[in-house]
């Protein structure tokens, strides 16, 4: 007896998860609750459970996207994860009862097309129910938000189908099964005749690894296209299937040296003869290289583009002397550190000067809900932090209301969670403001974007010794150039200068940040 592990819902806006690791391997015995793989959101990475004890039987792969409600694996009880009788038994099985075999079906699901595509609708039928269908046979046709592609056969049989034309199904979802796919479909009775004739160690092995060594339809026309041999691919679908993606790997002429030869000498035939040779072009070594696109950073695209698109986004620039805070830093930080178990950095003054500027001018802390501004009497403040798998940022609760050293010690909480991939969606959600530190990098200057649905983000940037004048007179002082973006729809003018240069004062003058003046 077994029980299917299916990703579970993680999240009213999350349709789909990537397997990032297996942390059991397949055939591995696992307790009840221990975790068996990683999956990773466009948010947060979390741990997959065993819901019961027994033997893991894997079923996705690494880096495979997955519906919510996707199969990634079984536990299967006793010590056989995948329970399968010896060839002699399942061939005397099959010639015993050959009734039983023909009634074995296979489910035909909506495959994965695409990863920012989660649904398709069905469009047409190119079989009806009830039709005997051949392997790799058209079936339907099935059409996303970007293009159309056929869904086939992958045993022969005979078609059930489930799903209606019109119908709109999500990655994953069952469209149709195919009736007795676990025997040939019966033509005439020549053939039938020489199956019955053919040795049944070969015809079970054929059963078992039906699709070993043969192209999808898209695998086929690459490799047809670029003049490979199918026989020459290894195919790393099911089953030794050859997907698009095998095809698309391999060289344009395949290892195999006939093939190799006969492409070769197809080449010369159609060359002229008297065409002159040219010389090697001698170049260093050029290569490409894909990855796939993570979750994380296929969102943080998308709502980077969408902030673009949808504000009116503006940025004001000012620069602050930041010779009050490092004096400051330099006499006390190791009492702080003795005191507090933390350092004294520049985030805290920055998010204390923000939080103290945010009471004087709400509409920048404020954000759009339809046709209504909402303002918000407590400042929860997002810090970005460069993680491992892209850019996130994790909130710091009521900062408004915290000390200096409360502030530095969810700093580095927060910025150790997300190098160990650790967030927790709660964790990243419903900050008011966004402060952004592109100095450690080197950046001087920057127009950071806003973080939806907020509507300002502050850009810190590096400290460079500048000449500046003080007091009629020239002088060299660690200066910083800072930058808010906001959306002028709802944050005028007057308001984002007069809120940087609130910032830039009580960071020039930290003293007002403990009086409040």
């Amino acid at each position: 007896m077994s029980l299917e592990i299916k990703v579970p819902p993680v999240g009213e806006s999350i349709t789909e998860v990537t397997v990032s690791r297996w942390l059991k391997k397949d055939g591995d015995t696992v307790k009840m609750d221990e975790a068996i793989a990683e999956l990773e959101s466009d948010k947060a990475t979390f741990e997959l459970t065993a819901e019961k004890a027994g033997v893991l039987k894997t079923i996705a792969k690494e880096g495979d996207v997955l519906a919510i409600g996707a199969v990634v694996g079984a536990i299967y009880e006793g010590g056989n994860a995948a329970p399968a009788a010896p060839v002699e038994a399942a061939a005397s099985k099959a010639e015993a009862a050959p009734v039983a075999d023909q009634k074995t079906s296979l489910e035909i699901k909506v495959p994965p097309v695409g990863e920012s595509i989660t649904e398709v609708t069905l469009s047409r039928w190119l079989k009806k129910d009830g039709d005997t269908v051949k392997m790799d046979e058209a079936l339907a046709e099935l059409e996303s938000d970007k293009a159309t592609f056929e869904l086939t056969a992958e045993k022969a049989g005979v078609l059930k189908t489930i799903a209606k034309e019109g119908d709109v199904l999500a990655i994953g979802a069952v469209v149709c099964s195919i009736e007795g796919a676990g025997a040939a479909v019966k033509t005439d009775a020549a053939p039938a005749a020489k199956a019955e004739a053919a040795p049944v160690a070969v015809a079970a092995e054929k059963a078992v690894n039906y699709a070993s060594g043969t192209p999808s339809p898209a695998a086929a026309k690459i490799l047809a296209e670029k003049g490979v041999d199918a026989a020459a691919v290894s195919g790393t679908g099911v089953n030794g299937r050859i997907t698009k993606e095998d095809a698309l790997s391999i060289d344009k002429v395949s290892e195999n040296p006939q093939t190799r030869t006969a492409v070769a000498a197809a080449a010369a035939q159609a060359a002229p003869a008297a065409a002159p040779v040219a010389p090697p072009v001698k170049a260093g070594e050029r290569s490409e290289r894909r990855e796939r696109m993570s979750p994380l950073r296929k969102t943080v695209a998308k709502r980077l583009v969408s902030v673009k698109n949808e504000t009116a986004m503006l940025t004001t620039f000012n620069e602050v002397d930041m010779s009050p805070i490092m004096e400051i830093r330099s006499k006390y930080k190791d009492k702080f550190k003795e005191k507090h178990g933390v350092g004294l950095g520049f985030m805290s003054f920055f998010t204390k000067a923000v939080t103290e500027a945010l009471k004087d001018w709400p509409a920048v802390g404020a954000r759009i809900e339809g046709e209504e501004v909402v303002y918000s009497n407590f400042a929860d403040i997002s810090i970005a932090v460069s993680a491992p798998k892209g850019l996130v940022v994790p909130v710091i609760r009521n900062a408004d209301a915290m000390s200096l050293a409360e502030i530095e010690k969810a700093v580095v909480a927060l910025a150790g969670k997300a190098r160990d991939n650790k967030l927790s969606l709660e964790e990243m959600t419903g900050g008011t403001f966004t402060i952004t530190n592109g100095g450690v990098f080197g950046s001087m200057l920057s127009t950071p974007i806003i973080n939806s649905p907020q509507s300002a983000i502050l850009g810190m940037h590096n400290i460079i010794e500048r000449p500046v004048a003080v007091n009629g007179q020239v002088v060299i002082r660690p200066m910083m150039y800072v930058a808010l973006s906001y959306d002028h729809r709802i944050v005028d003018g007057r308001e984002s200068v007069s809120f940087l240069v609130r910032v830039k004062q009580l960071l020039e003058d930290p003293a007002r940040l403990l009086l409040g003046v």
